[in-house]
């Protein structure tokens, strides 16, 4: 406990015009048995009370004001940078949205896992529950496959399964593995940057899910992510294409697995939506887009207060040129 006790951990939490949730957010990170030694959040263009709920926060460290709104994946992206850049002696970052509410032993019991597991996890995932304690099939990874046995051993040491991707919503990453990945890719805007992001740190490195560490993701819905996405499918395709054609953090084997299995997703979507016109027309234009190139971070963030700092993680990954 005494090795744990004396890890930094960094919150970066991206709010976007949800101040109640952010409010209930920011409350279960100040019950943390383990408290993280800052919390910088990350204000995304919102237009509600979000702005008054950081101000008057005690919890809340640092905020990070963006003059537009940048989207999931550009917001961690700007919250991850700043972070690093402020407290550069950071153990790890604790990645989460805004309408996540943690248990108090949530930090805690990813810190153990990452402390007992017999090697050095990049990436520590929770267990995201919705509101009446159903596991959320959004935030719910997969096994990950072929791997040696023994890893799959290491693991169940310490209650956890080995993991290939992750959600945002709540995962704990390496600060020095962040370091040599660069950033979340901000161009993604929202959906598929969390897979892509993971997928990249963990192409050589171990991921664990940690069902013992929990936190209420509390969507509107509960659903997983074949629901009908109407015209934010436009996100889905283009982002997906991005992943598969330009950036593809995986192995052929692995490659082959997630784009057989995002076409069967896209299928079942199409089948199950109400609307498939809309549904085409998104599906178009994320076509379309997904072939054209992405911006990259240090383009997106030019003109914002994080430009420097963003740029400076970017050169330092190797990242500046994507």
């Amino acid at each position: 406990m005494e090795m744990m006790s004396s890890m930094k951990v960094a919150v970066v939490l991206v709010a976007y015009n949800r101040a109640e949730l952010l409010s209930r957010c920011i409350e279960g990170i100040s019950q943390q048995t383990h408290q993280p030694f800052a919390v910088v959040a990350v204000d995304n263009a919102s237009e509600d009370a979000t702005a008054e709920v950081l101000a008057n926060s005690q919890t809340v460290t640092d905020v990070v004001t963006l003059p537009t709104n940048t989207g999931g994946a550009g917001g961690f992206s700007a919250g991850i940078a700043y972070a690093l850049d402020k407290y550069p002696d950071l153990d790890w970052v604790w990645i989460m949205d805004d309408d996540t509410i943690p248990t108090p032993s949530a930090l805690a019991e990813l810190l153990s896992a990452a402390e007992s597991y017999p090697g050095k996890p990049a990436l520590l995932a929770s267990r995201a529950i919705w509101r009446d304690g159903t596991e959320h099939p959004m935030n719910c990874p997969r096994t990950r496959v072929g791997l040696a046995r023994q890893y799959h051993e290491h693991a169940r040491q310490v209650a956890a399964r080995q993991i290939r991707t992750s959600s945002f919503v709540s995962i704990l990453v390496e600060a020095k593995e962040i370091r040599r990945q660069g950033l979340p890719r901000a161009a993604f805007f929202l959906w598929n940057d969390d897979f892509e992001y993971s997928a990249r740190i963990l192409r050589h490195r171990v991921g664990l899910y940690v069902p013992a560490s929990v936190v209420r993701h509390l969507t509107k819905k509960l659903g997983a992510s074949d629901a009908d996405p109407g015209e934010r499918f436009r996100f889905e395709v283009r982002n997906k294409l991005w992943t598969y054609l330009r950036f593809f953090p995986f192995n052929p084997f692995e490659g082959g697995m997630y784009v057989f299995s995002t076409l069967l997703r896209w299928v079942r979507t199409f089948v199950k939506s109400p609307d498939r016109k809309t549904l085409l027309a998104a599906g178009a234009l994320g076509l379309k887009e997904g072939l054209s190139r992405p911006s990259s971070n240090m383009e997106l963030f030019a003109s914002t207060p994080v430009s420097q700092q963003v740029a400076a993680l970017e050169r330092e990954s190797g990242c500046a040129g994507e």
